[in-house]
């Protein structure tokens, strides 16, 4: 006799459906395993047996063969215990076998019959929903895979024995529901800074168009400061945009107890991260800084010390919103749509164009250090500022006279709506803030009047824009007008979004 359990392996976020087979059938006792599991997978035969003998089930003196179909698939994780065990019990009669068969199972089983949490239950319970199935997971991962849908059927028994008890009626176990984690209550406010207008201003457009940003500016200038205030300034996520960052940070196991967040992600990974901690990869391909960062922001602080090769890695995933892991066996791919915000020193000992401060080994040292950043990724940035230093005395007795976080949050708010309506009455759904354009359509969107559209061409023939660099100031300048509150992209905009463009142009000597 053949049982069958479904359950899922997972491909980036999508959970691909597995048919488990298991067969108890006379010959050599032993249990085996095939299907091209990994190592995981292949202990899974130690974890099995040793719960189901605490569960008080032993093992017949047969041979037992289970069987991950398709055969060709790899099979990652220890998820796969708990549909292995299910099957088993179903082929020693232990839990009826039909009654298995409307459920996708995930789980990892600890040695005493109890289910351990495992990553990837959101996305589990996506693939479940659309085959028109329930899903039985662990009891900690509930609460996340409720939020796939609330039609879903979702058994989430804290142990085997719980399993087999809902089964023959004798226990039954209510359905999970959606768990939120409780929004922060002290985030960083801007109105902490002192002084830095400019920047303030330059990081709240950065925030209502999700426009990448750089500052410049030497050490103890308030640039990481600026940085950690920005998500009090971000508008909570949509309900698509929760479920799709949910999705990443479920399949990396960071959704602690199950419970999702409605805050953009804000990720600063130390400068010493490899190309696979920030773009993905690894053995099993996992996601990395960029797509733990979807919907969110990533922080490069000191930009120029990480290693040039991980920074260029980054120029795909900031054009198409994605980072595509490719393998000899596989090809994975993550969704990536942050928005980068990046803080440099303008040479190695910091104080390049500084008043009163000349660098020992002269123009090399600024040249050196920008260097280590290339011009194609320079380009992707829309608004670069210098971020002026701040001395000691301009402290002493000073009082923060700038606005609270709250009041620049909501004009964000106000021109983030506008945006997605605009974008919504075009159907473009998919797309919900400016930097997120498509040119051919932001050229119809952020048209300039007269004045403005004289100001750009003669911007563009000065400075030598690239057909990139005149894209994404037109996406500035709308995002510039949406604050304002204008239907129509002005010289005023134009003339702000050029200034960003060509702001550290002197001491990055990057093209515009």
């Amino acid at each position: 006799m053949v049982s069958r359990v479904h359950t899922v392996a997972f491909q980036g976020i999508e959970g691909v459906p597995v048919d488990v087979q298991v067969m108890v059938a006379p010959g050599k006792i032993g249990m085996q395993i095939v299907g091209l599991p990994d190592k995981a997978v292949a202990e899974s035969r130690e974890r099995v047996q040793a719960a189901l003998h605490a569960t008080g089930l032993a093992l017949p003196p047969k041979r037992v063969t289970v069987n991950l179909a398709p055969a060709d698939l790899p099979k990652e994780g220890s998820h796969f215990d708990l549909a292995i065990a299910l099957g088993l019990m179903a082929a020693l009669g232990a839990v009826p076998a039909d009654a298995l068969s409307g459920y996708m199972v995930i789980g990892e089983l600890n040695l005493d019959g109890t289910i351990a949490s495992v990553a990837g239950a959101l996305p589990a319970a996506i693939a479940a929903n659309a085959l028109d199935k329930g899903l039985i997971c662990p009891v900690d991962c509930g609460p996340e895979a409720a939020w796939a849908s609330a039609d879903i059927d979702i058994l989430a028994p804290k142990s085997l024995i719980g399993i087999a008890n809902h089964f023959k009626g004798t226990q039954v176990l209510s359905r999970p529901h959606p768990a939120v984690r409780a929004a922060p209550h002290d985030l960083p406010d801007l109105a902490d800074i002192k002084g830095q207008e400019s920047a303030k201003r330059a990081l709240e457009v950065a925030a209502a168009g999700g426009h990448n940003l750089l500052m410049v500016g030497p050490p103890g200038a308030g640039k990481s400061m600026l940085a950690a205030r920005l998500p009090s300034i971000l508008p909570p996520l949509l309900p698509q945009e929760l479920l799709d960052m949910s999705m990443v940070h479920s399949i990396a196991g960071k959704l602690a107890g199950g419970k999702l967040s409605d805050r953009r992600p804000f990720r600063a990974p130390h400068h010493s991260a490899s190309m696979a901690s920030l773009v993905g990869g690894g053995i099993k391909a996992r996601p990395g800084e960029a797509s733990l960062a979807h919907h969110g922001v990533l922080f490069l602080d000191e930009l120029p010390e990480f290693s040039p090769q991980v920074l260029d890695a980054l120029r795909q995933p900031l054009e198409t919103g994605e980072c595509v892991i490719a393998r000899a066996n596989h090809r994975v791919s993550y969704p990536a749509a942050f928005q980068l915000v990046a803080a440099m020193n303008p040479c190695r000992c910091g104080m390049a164009g500084e008043p009163g401060h000349s660098c020992a080994r002269g123009p090399r040292c600024a040249a050196d250090y920008q260097a280590r950043i290339s011009g194609p990724l320079m380009d992707r940035i829309d608004i670069r500022i210098d971020v002026p230093a701040v001395s000691a005395i301009d402290l002493i007795g000073a009082k923060s006279t700038g606005e609270a976080s709250g009041a620049v949050a909501r004009r964000v708010e106000r021109a983030r709506n506008a945006q997605r309506e605009r974008f919504a009455g075009l159907d473009e759904k998919a797309t919900t803030v400016n930097a997120r354009c498509a040119a051919n359509l932001i050229e119809k969107l952020a048209e300039p009047d007269a004045a403005g559209l004289a100001l750009l061409r003669e911007a563009a023939e000065k400075m030598r824009f690239s057909a990139r660099g005149y894209h994404r100031v037109l996406k500035v300048a709308r995002t510039i007008a949406d604050l304002d509150g204008k239907a129509q992209v002005g010289r005023m905009h134009i003339g702000e979004a050029i200034a960003y463009r060509v702001a550290t142009a002197e001491r990055t000597g990057a093209i515009a």
